[in-house]
């Protein structure tokens, strides 16, 4: 059992099963690979903040990290798998209900997809910016890994930031935590999960001289309820550099003015939260970018994952549009990395 007094705690083995012989019933998934010049390392990171309570469950806060990296080699480094064989087996639950559309339980081999990141692999030596990102509410750290690994491979690093309570699951070294929300949450929900999502990027940012002292410059990026938590936590944080927010609302409180570069990137398609998008967005100072015949999950890995299932028939085209939009995959994908990656570049070089 992991002392509540720990407060950093590096785990360098991620679980990977084998992927076993699968069963007909079972659709496998894969990942598009990075297209930078680096191969991708990886570690997982368990942090706890015996300071704060979870404000889900009560005791010390604890939150899961990824980081990805450049490494100076994979050899002999096995390709993580996205998800725990725990995590999977309970995602493969929830997916459908945390995102209407999604295959039932028993029809995707979501333990089976892995990521590009190799474990325990020697980083790159030398200084380099890092990326902290942070999810959409529901859902977990592992579904930003495609473009997390895309920008590592061009040189930097980027730490994927899980929120136990509501992640769609987490596996944490005390156990499993699965997510509170069942549905849009409510206002008062809405509002706890912003806080406590800003709290967590702001104790990651202070560990990060300890846990990454290779760092060169911070910024930080967030899909949705993330990017909501990554535009407030850089708000008194002068060490992040540069922030993106990929369609998350900033109506929590006013965005002052920092000076910061801010890009303000969404989709064409996400017309559920379109006026609320609108509304907040409205005198807000930074770089505007659209992505076209896209929707709101198209900045995830969802992007990939979803479009397969619906050529195998286990996503409807209806239920396709309204998670990822209706565009060309391989474009809509192309389209965010390059983004990301210049926004980044031009400031954080």
């Amino acid at each position: 059992m992991t002392s509540r007094r720990t407060l950093l705690k590096g785990a360098l083995a991620v679980p990977l099963a084998p992927v076993a012989a699968r069963s007909p019933a079972l659709e496998a998934l894969s990942l598009p690979a990075p297209t930078g010049p680096y191969p991708v390392g990886l570690r997982t990171v368990h942090l706890t903040d015996p300071a704060r309570a979870d404000p889900w469950v009560g005791g010390a806060r604890e939150v899961m990290l990824t980081v990805l990296y450049p490494a100076a080699g994979v050899r002999g480094c096995p390709r993580a798998t996205q998800l725990t064989p725990a995590e999977a087996r309970k995602f493969a639950e929830l997916a459908p209900r945390i995102h209407p559309g999604l295959p039932s339980e028993g029809t995707v081999d979501w333990g089976a997809v892995r990521t590009h990141g190799r474990i325990g692999a020697p980083p790159l030596p030398g200084r380099r910016p890092v990326l902290l990102y942070s999810p959409g509410g529901g859902d977990c750290r592992a579904l930003g890994s495609s473009l997390a690994e895309d920008l590592a491979s061009h040189g930097r690093t980027v730490v994927l930031v899980d929120h136990p309570g509501d992640a769609s699951q987490v596996e944490l070294p005390t156990g499993l935590r699965t997510t509170v929300l069942m549905g849009p949450p409510d206002p008062a929900t809405f509002r706890t999960m912003i806080d406590t999502r800003v709290a967590d990027l702001r104790l990651v940012l202070d560990r990060l001289p300890r846990l990454l002292p290779e760092a060169s410059g911070i910024g930080i990026y967030g899909h949705s309820a993330g990017g909501t938590a990554a535009v407030y936590a850089a708000v008194r944080a002068s060490r992040v550099k540069a922030v993106a927010n990929l369609e998350g609302y900033l109506d929590v409180a006013a965005v002052p003015d920092t000076g910061r570069p801010l890009l303000l990137f969404r989709t064409d398609g996400f017309s559920a939260g379109a006026d609320r998008i609108d509304s907040s967005w409205r005198g807000v100072p930074g770089e505007r970018a659209v992505l076209r015949d896209a929707n709101h999950w198209a900045f995830t890995d969802y992007a990939a994952l979803v479009p397969h299932l619906a050529a195998t028939g286990l996503v409807t085209a209806e239920a396709r549009a309204a998670l990822v939009g209706s565009g060309d995959p391989t474009c809509t994908i192309a389209a965010v990395r390059r983004r990301l990656d210049r926004f980044f570049a031009r400031h954080l070089p």
